[in-house]
């Protein structure tokens, strides 16, 4: 028999997001929570999505473990994730793909943990889910994966019940329990927005750490354009269910080329009140998802907008390799983009 040519395997990104459009229809009116996103996240590599609440972000994460009412909800287009048709998985398939092949880790561990169970049966029970070990392998399993977190005393916490740990120190274990199957691609939804200062800080560099030693690849939803450029290789920033623009964290950094991506820049508290300044805030309101414009969502808070912006639906517009924005005006915010 001839060789097999696995070449497009290793070279096929770990997710390929497809014109993904996700509506709820449980409601009054059909909501329009993700509309036409695409995205690529390589192998190994960290992708931040960013943006306000309600701007499709989360909405887009949960997609990727199917983990919406699907009698309440129409999602089309395709997701691949590590050569798996996500949207196609019967339901055996799906629980298999669930925390093996890609596992989460959610805003607030307290709610996502169960209360009855000790953290060490939690993390045993998805290990022995997913591979046939002993009760002692997997007690051993959870207990490396306490220390490799960084869980002080950590066969003692193994007996302890959510409710009696820290936010950090859930936060900590909720990763442990997302690593427990060794997935290929880690989801992160917000992890740090419920912690104080001194811990995101420790949460977000453990991910990174983590993430490079295991070669994991991640996708990071947060409102903080801070804590993306932190942990991120690439940011894709997302507004009323769209990605409005894409690029490496330095190019959006360094050269911001949609209005919406400027006004999150400087929103920051650290630049104008540092020198004294008034904070920068984002005028307006997000549009209705119920019953988005027909042009540009963000027409109506942008202070650079035109009647064209109002009426036509940009296309996405190449700035330079690996750096695209959905904009009328790129040809204005070029001049601006080094002003912040």
């Amino acid at each position: 028999m001839p060789a097999t040519d696995t070449t497009h395997l290793r070279t096929a990104p770990a997710v390929e997001i497809r014109d993904l459009r996700v509506t709820f229809t449980g409601g009054k009116r059909p909501v329009q929570a993700v509309n036409g996103v695409s995205l690529a996240v390589q192998r190994g590599e960290v992708v931040a999505l960013i943006g306000e609440s309600g701007s499709g972000k989360s909405v887009t994460l949960r997609t990727l473990l199917r983990l919406h009412n699907e009698r309440r909800s129409q999602i089309t287009g395709q997701v691949q994730v590590a050569g798996h048709d996500v949207l196609a998985l019967g339901q055996r398939a799906l629980a298999d793909y669930r925390g093996k092949v890609t596992s989460m880790i959610f805003q607030e561990p307290l709610l996502a943990l169960d209360p009855v169970y000790t953290l060490g049966q939690q993390i045993a029970e998805s290990i022995r889910r997913h591979e046939p070990v002993s009760a002692a392998q997997a007690h051993q399993r959870a207990l490396a994966l306490f220390e490799r977190v960084r869980i002080p005393s950590p066969e003692r916490r193994l007996g302890a019940y959510p409710h009696e740990m820290s936010g950090g120190m859930r936060q900590r274990a909720m990763i442990a329990l997302a690593l427990a199957c060794k997935p290929q691609v880690l989801l992160a939804d917000e992890p740090t927005t419920a912690l104080d200062a001194t811990v995101q800080i420790q949460v977000l560099l453990l991910l990174r750490e983590l993430q490079r030693e295991l070669g994991l690849s991640v996708i990071f939803v947060t409102h903080d354009i801070g804590a993306a450029v932190e942990v991120a290789d690439r940011i894709a920033v997302m507004y009323a269910g769209r990605i409005v623009e894409e690029g490496t964290a330095r190019q959006l950094i360094r050269e911001p080329r949609h209005p919406y991506t400027r006004a999150l820049l400087q929103s920051r508290a650290h630049g104008a009140l540092a020198r004294g300044g008034r904070l920068a805030t984002i005028g307006g309101s997000p549009p209705d998802l119920a019953n988005l414009p027909p042009g540009c969502a963000f027409a109506d808070r942008c202070p650079m907008a035109e009647d064209a912006c109002r009426s036509t639906q940009p296309d996405a517009v190449v700035l330079s390799p690996g750096h695209l924005a959905r904009c009328l005006r790129t040809d204005a915010t070029a001049a601006l983009a080094s002003v912040i």
